[in-house]
């Protein structure tokens, strides 16, 4: 197999994206443990829950949508039950499964740093962008998201992070 390089445009771009993602991912970290003492995935989970129908989801469909795995959500998850701002219940359409819930605590701690997180997503992006340009950037991640997702030949779809088995899967 041949070895299909970047071009010099394609490179600069990589390293602009790489550059650009670990730099927001850092600022969105350090504010949230400022504001709140959690990391970025904490606050997801509890943004996620929220948005949910009685704030509960499958614990399978919540690492789907945070692309992460589902040893590493079981891990989040157990340590938001112990500052008690999630609760795990059984399924009921499934006796395997279970549900993360949002609690009371968890809504109530979302409210309180929505603010800030807001804040650093828009300072950090979309004021440096123009309407056009949030356009673009929602269509460029859209494709590559619906590109790796798909599984095709070629992309690295078929081994997702959520559709992986740990040990306590």
């Amino acid at each position: 197999m041949t070895t299909r390089w970047l071009s010099a445009e394609e490179q600069r771009a990589w390293r602009s994206y790489i550059s650009a993602t670990s730099l927001l991912a850092d600022a969105i970290d350090r504010r949230l443990q400022a504001e709140a003492g959690m990391p970025h995935l904490y606050y997801s989970i509890l943004s996620r829950l929220s948005e949910a129908p009685d704030r509960r989801l499958r614990m399978t469909d919540l690492a789907e949508a945070l692309k992460i795995t589902r040893s590493r959500l079981t891990y989040a998850v157990a340590r938001l039950e112990k500052d008690g701002t999630v609760g795990r219940e059984g399924c009921p359409t499934d006796r395997r499964g279970h549900m993360a819930v949002l609690t009371d605590e968890g809504m109530a701690l979302l409210e309180r740093v929505a603010p800030a997180h807001v804040e650093t997503v828009r300072t950090a992006v979309f004021d440096h962008l123009t309407p056009e340009q949030v356009g673009q950037l929602e269509e460029i991640c859209g494709t590559i998201t619906r590109a790796i997702q798909s599984g095709d030949p070629g992309t690295p779809g078929e081994d997702l992070p959520w559709r992986r088995r740990s040990c306590s899967s």
